[in-house]
């Protein structure tokens, strides 16, 4: 599950770094910037809720080590 997640945080990260060359910072809220942005915004609540499965993963173990 550690190789899946790490897996799909850097997936994430491409597509974050992708559609952040693809944003036209002149006018970025014309054309295909504004679906860039999207891009970029969803790419980085997926790198956050894998972060964030990946720490409630440790702390279970932790729990289930302990009792």
């Amino acid at each position: 599950m550690k190789i899946f997640t790490n897996i799909l945080v850097l997936l994430a990260v491409a597509l974050l770094i992708f559609n952040i060359t693809l944003i036209d910072f002149h006018n970025p809220f014309q054309g295909d910037s504004v679906i860039a942005i999207v891009g970029v915004v969803a790419s980085s609540c997926a790198v956050l809720i894998l972060l964030i499965f990946r720490m409630s993963k440790k702390i279970v173990e932790k729990i289930n080590d302990n009792a």
